[in-house]
């Protein structure tokens, strides 16, 4: 009974780390890591190779370099400022809560916009680094999902076989 109810957990932690792609307020890594643990303290310690761990842990600060880089790349490479790249990042946060899911592309994008025009850039060079941020933002979307999915499945595999 008592494995029942931790696999119950354990997948439910699952589903949460990919509910960080739409909230990011839910650390993703983190979540996936308890679930992890959770198995190997709980169920059963001798599963998981060493080699399962130090990969779990390359790919969770790939995982996490790549939110980060996707971001502030394709503001940089769309023309937007510092100021911008900051501010695609806060707005990404508050989008999770304003309007969610649609707020987390909203609200980002209003937001850079608006920093670009108040940064003295024109209309056309502010709209451009708002679609700079929302690229970022769907590129560092899609890293994040692949690398979970990718985390889990080698999880499951190495647990099945």
């Amino acid at each position: 009974m008592v494995d029942i109810i931790v696999w119950i957990i354990i997948l439910a932690l699952f589903i949460a780390s990919f509910a960080g792609v739409i909230f990011p307020i839910i650390p993703s890594p983190l979540v996936l890591w308890v679930g992890f643990l959770l198995y190997h303290f709980v169920i059963n310690s001798g599963e998981l190779t060493w080699f399962f761990w130090g990969a779990m842990v390359v790919l969770t600060v790939i995982l996490i370099v790549s939110d980060i880089i996707a971001n502030s790349y394709f503001v940089k490479k769309y023309g937007g400022s510092k100021w911008g790249e900051r501010g695609a990042a806060i707005a990404v946060i508050i989008g999770s809560f304003v309007l969610p899911p649609f707020g987390i592309l909203i609200i980002p994008f209003v937001s850079v916009f608006l920093i670009e025009l108040m940064q003295e850039r024109t209309v056309q060079e502010a709209f451009r680094a708002s679609m700079g941020s929302l690229i970022g933002f769907l590129g560092g979307a899609v890293a994040k999902v692949v690398i979970q999915l990718a985390m889990v499945m080698w999880f499951f595999v190495m647990i099945i076989f």
